[in-house]
């Protein structure tokens, strides 16, 4: 931990790169609405002839930097409505406020790159863009294939992503406000078939890595926040892949009061498990339907529907699978293979569903308010009898020789049969309200939600080995199985959660703004109450030469436990265990600049993230399986860094550099330490305690 105030030092040393009071410039601040004075989010301010500027915040205000001693002029844009445009000359230091209304209408906008502040204020937030989640090179595709560039994962067959050292379960995911989960019986990348989330439909991607807001739900580790698109007008799309077929249509009525998004996609992974380590017949197959419809009650009201079904089958059928390794030690030496041949199968399939219900309200420019309701169900089965008769020895590597490829000194032989008949079914139902209140300089959000999850849970797995004809564990007389889980719960879980937070915006010359708030969370389950206080601080010095910002974030990340932690090694359910609790910080800058007349973005952050009711888990290969215990402490602590721009001209490009250290403390573990002779062979030990060990993330 001696190297974790480094990284906090590091950040304001390269952030303090050669800088000069600014002498000439000015400073124009204002609010764009709609007709209706409704401020308008996210339109685009730049400058006339560049090719840089801003977008306005949820409550429609901005501020931007321009020259001095000479007329410029500011160009609003947004899609759907007119382009304004409003013509300044400003003295050094001077300040000026606008208000710009804009005016419905089709018009074509030139290009400009627009400098997002909330992406650059908020701590941990990457903006990506789902048009690059289509054509990515990955097998599993889709958003999660772009998040998993980022964070850098690397199990290529998987959609799941972990984030800075944490777990696969440590992260929300929400679309259009409503929060999806995944299926939870999958044992590998092989079984997993589409994502929840349809790039065809959607339009922007928001990922916190950490340091997120109260707003967000009780995860440690990340958000990914997903919206679709409201269509202003009839389209389409469709592709066709080797592994993924789509096709998408959208449409509104003349009057923009009703408007549909329908998704449909098939995926197979056949072709590409075909070049499995086990050879076998994999017949892999996933589909689904989303769909999205809105319709405008009135101008203050409108009500939304979200909708999917989708439903993923795997079967399997292994033959063979022929494995070698070589072994070099001062005792042996010898090139080893393994060699199985199978029979028996296996069939899984998922089927998940999800409708959503939202009524939206927006009395006045100020105040906006929204009621969700939904139901969302995950329908597993798992069925696998699968044997298989083993051979291990010595193989012949020789290819002159006619035993080339077979084992020639047989070491060992056996038997083993894996057996399981489990059925999970999982259904939540969420009632939700959450509103925003502008008051200026404060910009005040708030939420509540009930959650009534249940879950009818039944395992049925065993698992016999036979080695040279002995049953493990060997008992004389006896034949026993090696691993026994028999097992079934049926919980019915009350859920209640809410947050209240702050924007606050300062004078523009101070260039700070705040995000403070505080959520809670309590359960039937186990009963505990979750208080979980958070903030976030952004400051940009205008007076400074070159465009930087600063962020800091910290707070309270508590998770409380769900289905997974809930299951002991052993198949029993700890109904008692407690929530995973932290404190998290981080701090960093976001730099903008040209170079090669081309515009660049480089950003920094350190995080440190301490855990304490720990659920330890084991992972096998996408499957977590979890202690069912808060028997254990950890940490994090890491140091990011990415450069965006056009690396290649007219590219969308990025690198990333990151270095991260984990640790992990389990109360009561041991291990001896073993005294060896000089012919390597123990002659005594010790027992140590295990303190900290490297945890999943390093």
């Amino acid at each position: 931990m001696r190297f974790l105030p480094i990284l906090f030092l590091i950040m304001p040393i390269c952030a303090s790169l050669p800088v000069q009071a600014q002498k000439k410039q000015a400073y124009i601040s204002g609010k764009t609405v709609d007709p209706n004075e409704k401020p308008l989010a996210n339109v685009s301010v730049s400058l006339l002839g560049k090719q840089t500027g801003v977008v306005t915040s949820d409550s429609g205000t901005f501020t931007i930097t321009v020259p001095v001693d000479k007329a410029i002029a500011l160009v609003f844009s947004y899609a759907g409505y007119k382009t304004e445009q409003r013509n300044f000359l400003l003295n050094t230091g001077e300040r000026e406020l606008v208000t710009v209304r804009m005016e419905p209408g089709v018009t074509h906008l030139d290009s400009v790159v627009v400098t997002d502040q909330r992406q650059r204020r908020e701590a941990g937030l990457v903006v990506l863009n789902p048009k690059n989640a289509i054509n990515i090179p990955s097998p599993s595709g889709g958003i999660e294939g772009l998040i998993k560039v980022i964070v850098g994962s690397n199990n290529e067959l998987s959609s799941q992503y972990s984030v800075r050292g944490g777990s696969y379960d440590e992260n929300l995911i929400y679309v259009n406000d409503f929060e999806v989960f995944r299926p939870y019986l999958v044992r590998s990348g092989q079984q997993e078939g589409l994502s929840f989330i349809n790039p065809e439909l959607t339009r922007n991607v928001n990922f916190f890595n950490g340091g997120f807001q109260a707003k967000y739900g009780d995860k440690l580790s990340s958000v990914l926040d997903i919206q679709y698109r409201k269509p202003k007008r009839f389209g389409g799309s469709a592709y066709i892949g080797l592994l993924e077929q789509g096709l998408h249509f959208e449409g509104s009525t003349k009057n923009n009061k009703f408007t549909y998004l329908v998704g449909v996609r098939n995926r197979s992974n056949r072709n590409l498990l075909s070049s499995q380590e086990t050879q076998g017949n994999y017949v892999p197959s996933s589909a689904d339907l989303q769909a999205l419809v809105t319709y405008q009650l009135s101008k203050t009201s409108s009500i939304e529907f979200l909708g999917n079904i989708s439903q993923t089958k795997f079967k399997l059928q292994p033959a063979f699978s022929q494995l070698t390794s070589s072994v070099f030690s001062p005792l042996y030496t010898a090139n080893l293979g393994l060699d199985i041949y199978f029979e028996g199968r296996e069939e899984d399939r998922y089927v998940t569903s999800m409708a959503g219900l939202a009524y939206s309200h927006q009395p006045n420019s100020k105040l906006r308010l929204k009621w969700m309701l939904s139901r969302f169900e995950n329908d597993e089965s798992e069925s696998i009898d699968i044997a298989g008769t083993y051979l291990f020895g010595d193989r012949e590597f020789d290819k002159t020789q006619a035993d080339f490829g077979l084992i020639t000194n047989p070491l060992g032989s056996g038997v083993y049969q894996n057996f399981s008949r489990n059925r999970l079914n999982i259904e939540v139902w969420n009632a939700s309200h959450k509103g925003s209140l502008d008051k200026g300089n404060h910009y005040f959000q708030w939420g509540q939600s009930l959650d009534r999850q249940s879950i009818k849970d039944k395992l049925n797995e065993w698992e016999f080995q036979d080695s040279a004809a002995y049953s493990l564990p060997y008992n004389p007389g006896q034949l026993n199985l090696n691993k026994v889980i028999k097992s079934e719960a049926d919980l019915d879980i009350t859920r209640i959660s809410g947050y209240i937070q702050d924007n606050i915006s300062f004078d523009d010359s101070s260039g700070l703004s705040l995000q403070a708030g505080i959520r809670y969370n309590y359960n039937t389950l186990n009963k505990e109450w979750l208080i979980s206080p958070r903030a976030g601080l952004a400051w940009k010095p205008f007076s400074w030469k070159r465009d930087v910002i600063f962020r800091f974030a910290g707070g309270a990340y508590q998770q409380p436990p769900f289905y997974r932690e809930l299951r002991r090694y052993d198949g029993t359910v700890n109904t008692a265990l407690k929530a995973q609790k932290s404190w998290q910080v981080t701090s960093g800058f976001d730099y903008n600049f040209r170079y090669g007349n081309r515009p660049f973005r480089f950003t920094m952050e350190a995080y440190y993230k301490s855990l304490r009711d720990v659920v330890p888990y084991d992972v096998d290969n996408v499957r977590l399986r979890y202690f069912g215990e808060n028997n254990a402490r950890a940490y994090a602590a890491g140091l990011e860094m990415r450069l965006f721009g056009e690396l290649v001209k007219d590219a969308e490009s990025w690198v990333s550099l990151g270095f991260m250290r984990t640790r992990e403390n389990l109360e009561n573990d041991r291990y001896y330490d073993y005294t060896l002779d000089e012919n390597n062979i123990p002659v005594d030990s010790i027992q140590r305690d295990g303190g900290w060990v490297v945890g999943f993330g390093e």
